[in-house]
């Protein structure tokens, strides 16, 4: 007996639906895990897990920070990259952040900045990076000056207003980046008193003024120091970066430099294929590697 249209559509529909889950649910997975395993593979797939005595310290693919419970770097220990996500591999994202993000919007003074709703403040890429820069060469006594940074480490900014709206006489100046009762970092703009920035004005008519500042041009804090990859996981540091913290590491561990420079060297990846990219150094494994001596 033949059965209606509609119901032969149907039993088509049901046995592609099995057949495709067998195939893509059940098979294609079992093969790409059976692949996975094999010799070369397997320490990849497994997420290249790094052990101690055996118990997990973490992934030579996954950076991660050497922080106190403070959030202070722990000076035996190399830094590792910025990370956006806070080294989540879970929530693995860039920050979105462009060369145009400068201006910071400022907390609510009212507000607990470090309450768990915080205060509204949101930094721009220039203010982290500053921040950053000058945290790090605290850290291991260089100057941490860029350009276009103000010396308490915010981005040097301004808000300029006009008589005409975008050109004419200066009218008033405003250090947006630093919140009152901050000091701007520079006292005038075109001999008008420059003012610091005050939570909930509107400062929306003035122009964007970046200030570079005295600031050389190459800083002793590379650039992989103050800005964070596009996963936030990245495990290498470059060489520049790694050389920078030597002097700390060794001073912290009462070992030569030359000690801990060697360690450098022997955890320094070339480039991918011999010219994609730079090299790198693995911070996990190179802590390690000094926890072993």
């Amino acid at each position: 007996m033949r059965t209606t249209g509609w119901i032969s559509q149907h039993l088509a529909a049901v046995r592609a639906v099995l057949v495709f889950t067998v195939l893509l649910g059940l098979g294609y997975p079992l093969a790409l895990t059976g692949v996975a395993q094999l010799p070369g593979l397997r320490d990849k797939a497994d997420g290249s897990v790094v052990e101690v005595d055996g118990r997990p310290v973490g992934s030579s693919l996954i950076g991660q920070s050497f922080t106190d419970a403070d959030g202070n770097p722990v000076a035996k220990y190399f830094q590792s990259r910025p990370s956006a996500s806070g080294y989540d591999p879970g929530a693995t994202a860039a920050s979105n952040l462009g060369p145009e993000s400068i201006e910071d919007t400022l907390g609510d003074p009212a507000l607990d900045p470090d309450s768990a709703a915080g205060d509204g403040s949101r930094q721009a890429l220039l203010t982290q990076v500053c921040a950053r820069s000058k945290a790090v060469g605290e850290l291991e006594g260089v100057s941490g000056a860029r350009p276009y940074c103000t010396p308490d480490g915010v981005g040097a900014v301004l808000r300029v207003f006009y008589s005409d709206g975008l050109s004419g006489r200066v009218t008033r100046a405003v250090s947006v980046n630093q919140a009152c009762p901050a000091t701007p970092f520079t006292a005038t703009y075109e001999g008008v008193r420059v003012e610091c920035g005050r939570f909930g004005e509107d400062y929306g008519k003035g122009v964007l003024v970046p200030v570079r500042g005295d600031a050389p041009e190459t800083s002793p804090v590379p650039a992989d120091a103050v800005t964070a990859s596009g996963s936030s996981l990245d495990p290498h540091i470059s060489v520049e970066y790694a050389r920078l913290q030597a002097r700390r590491v060794a001073a912290a561990r009462s070992l030569p430099v030359e000690q801990v420079d060697a360690l450098i060297d022997e955890h320094t990846t070339g480039r991918v294929l011999g010219f994609i990219g730079e090299p790198g150094v693995n911070v996990l494994e190179l802590n390690l590697a000094l926890d072993r001596r």
